[in-house]
């Protein structure tokens, strides 16, 4: 096809003048059949490379992405264009997923988007021989490789579906962001498609490095300055917990803010999506769970409070910022200490030599479905899919008979130097991250990223603190110091659990880990600390009074202790007395559980406390208002348990109240 006449269906049917040249390099190689890696900036508009060919070619595109978000955004587009498109993914029902397919195979559609994972369900691969493919699209292509900054186990299995189709079909592998070494590999994987790499300069970008001696002067920044800039964006956090809490100080402060990450239902994110799209929030913060691809052009700031793991995830993270070309503010704070999550990450990787011997011989034992190789080995589900494909590719495993997995008898020794390699290859990436941060005038900042990405145009870069502009320094003021003391001291922390019984949600009077409390906990716990000071007492005890007021509770439970003792009888006594609560000590365990803080799943951690608990004197709790407190609350499981035993007794409200909620979990 002439570009002529390409240029002229784009505009009937997209509404286009034109196509950018690299745009035009792309579609007519793949009107030709060829295979195309396009490395392009995000808001190039690589969707459109893929988009109009789909609606040439006579079959359906499939189109692989791992952003539910946006393959919403893109059908609901193409729908308006009147092009039929669908996509199937988890937030559906298997109804409408089904009926998705049908149209598929019926000829109905000419885009298909489904998510990686989906490949896995019997439902598609039975589907799939029926359905006449017309050119097949890999979204985040870097995914793929295991080199790269977002390697997804479930990506794999598109590289079997790649070579079930014929020869000659279509393949576009798009990505924002690949190395030289992350291109070569999804090359060579794919079937050394021809690579397209543009220039990955944002030059709307003003970049800022803010050094700090303390966490709370991010807080401090944020409150005097982010007023300040103009329009909505995202700060980004390193934890859940990270996020709840910045966004309640900034909500303290009076400025709209909302936090996202991956603790959240699908709807309630999708919720979130739809606000942020509406501007409904100054800002959302977030883990790096929110969206790679959601397409709000005018994205006005984006702030990292927490070092990012590579250079690729920050340029990755910060490309959804400004896309409409305007001015956008991209802002990293850090202090040394930042550096202690990403690096235990790397020290204490899941994926270590150590857990793939673990699997084996699990496997060596019997066959085993992914959720039985999870309880086997007390692993989450992430490391566990990581393994299993890196034990396939080893050909340690058998592909899974009825989902179970088997080891392979005679199978190779575990080659371990592709996981020490890794490891190196994540300290070296977590270097050079905090090399970014250390630059000094004038190195640009932005020349060190695109340098970093395998960039190879010659721009001269004036756009960051060690060029044009000036840096930024934290000085705030004395009354900005005494909002931040009274926030700290007064910002309780909501629990939030699976509506169940007479269970409500409850409080916690602070989280565990990085603050003053967890550290009194961890010592008083763990390294003979003798008993919980007052000052953690009094703190619980406003945490109540805030959450539930001047409700009233007929008794106060507490659990039996695993390891420590009595701590919590202690304090639990102390707390009765203070908030006059009669206390009964009639919660008994009906067996001995492992300390909930060993086990690395939810499933593990819910069977671990299953049935071990019982209540000796039931007429205690029957009819009453109960208030139960713990010192450490994880995920829940404990109370969550307890809870049932106390609904069965007859409780009518059983309210939980906990010291300390702990920081630990998935993004």
């Amino acid at each position: 096809m002439q570009r002529k006449v390409a240029e002229n269906i784009l505009r009937k049917k997209f509404g286009f003048t034109s196509f950018h040249d690299r745009q035009w390099e792309a579609i007519d190689r793949i009107l030709q059949k060829k295979r195309v890696l396009l490395i392009e900036k995000t808001g190039f508009g690589k969707s459109l490379c893929y988009q109009f060919p789909a609606t040439q070619f006579d079959g359906v595109t499939i189109v692989f992405s791992p952003l539910i978000s946006l393959m919403r955004d893109q059908v609901r587009g193409l729908e308006k264009l009147g092009i039929p498109a669908k996509l199937i993914n988890s937030n559906q029902t298997d109804k409408e997923n089904a009926q998705t397919l049908e149209d598929a195979k019926a000829g109905k559609l000419k885009i298909l988007y489904i998510a990686p994972e989906r490949i896995e369900d019997e439902k598609w691969t039975d589907a799939v021989r029926e359905i006449d493919f017309s050119m097949i699209v890999i979204d985040e292509a870097h995914c793929i490789s295991v080199w790269g900054h977002d390697f997804r186990p479930a990506y794999r299995r598109i590289l079997d579906f790649v070579n079930l189709q014929p020869r000659d079909i279509s393949i576009l592998a798009t990505t924002a962001t690949a190395t030289q070494r992350v291109q070569k590999d999804v090359q060579e994987q794919l079937g050394n498609l021809h690579a397209l790499r543009g220039d990955l300069i944002r030059e709307n970008f003003h970049l800022f490095a803010i050094k700090v001696a303390r966490e709370g002067e991010k807080y401090l920044w944020l409150a005097e300055n982010l007023p300040n800039i103009n329009g909505t964006g995202i700060i980004y956090a390193g934890k859940k917990a990270d996020t709840e809490n910045i966004a309640a100080w900034l909500r303290f402060l009076g400025i709209e803010a909302i936090y996202y990450h991956a603790g959240l239902t699908a709807e309630e994110r999708k919720a979130i999506e739809q606000g942020l799209m509406e501007n409904r929030w100054k800002v959302i913060v977030s883990t790096n769970a929110l969206g790679m691809g959601l397409d709000k052009p005018d994205i006005r700031f984006v702030i990292h409070t927490q070092i990012p793991a590579s250079p690729i995830h920050y340029y990755q993270e910060i490309g959804r910022a400004g896309r409409d070309g305007e001015l956008a503010y991209v802002i990293l704070f850090y202090q040394p200490q930042d550096c202690s999550f990403p690096q235990w990450c790397i020290d204490n990787s899941d994926i270590s030599p150590e857990n793939y011997d673990k699997v084996i011989t699990a496997l060596k034992r019997e066959p085993l479905s992914e959720k039985g190789i999870m309880s086997a080995v007390n692993l989450k589900k992430t490391p566990v899919k990581v393994i299993i494909v890196n034990l396939l590719n080893q050909k340690i495993i058998i592909e899974p008979r009825r989902n179970f997995y088997e080891y392979r008898p005679g199978a190779p020794a575990l080659d371990t130097k592709p996981l020490e390699d890794l490891r190196q290859q994540k300290q070296k990436e977590l270097n050079d991250m905090i090399a970014y941060v250390n630059l000094e005038r004038p190195a640009p900042r932005m020349k060190f990223l695109c340098d970093y990405l395998g960039d190879s145009e010659t721009v001269e870069y004036k756009n960051c603190d060690n060029t044009t502009y000036k840096k930024r320094v934290v000085n705030p003021k004395k009354e900005t110091r005494e909002k931040l003391r009274e926030f700290e001291n007064n910002n309780f922390i909501d629990l939030k659990f699976v509506p169940e019984g007479s269970l409500v949600d409850g409080v916690a009077s602070s989280y565990y880990g990085a603050s003053e409390v967890g550290q009194i906990l961890n010592k008083c716990k763990y390294k003979d600390g003798g008993y919980f000071p007052d000052k953690l007492l009094d703190r619980t005890v406003r945490a109540f009074r805030k959450k539930f007021g001047q409700e009233r509770f007929d008794v106060l439970v507490y659990p039996p202790s695993t390891k420590s003792g009595d701590l919590v009888k202690n304090v639990a006594e102390r707390l009765a007395k203070k908030l006059g609560i009669p206390i009964s000590h009639q919660l008994e365990k009906t067996r001995t559980t492992k300390p909930q803080k060993s086990l690395n799943n939810g499933d593990l951690k819910r069977a671990n406390v299953a049935g071990a608990f019982a209540y000796s004197k039931p007429d205690e709790i029957r009819g009453k208002s109960v208030l139960l407190f713990d010192d450490i609350f994880d995920n829940g499981a404990t109370i969550q348990e307890i809870g049932r035993v106390m609904t069965k007794c007859g409780s009518k409200k059983i309210a939980p109240l906990v010291i300390a909620k702990t920081m630990v979990g998935d993004v």
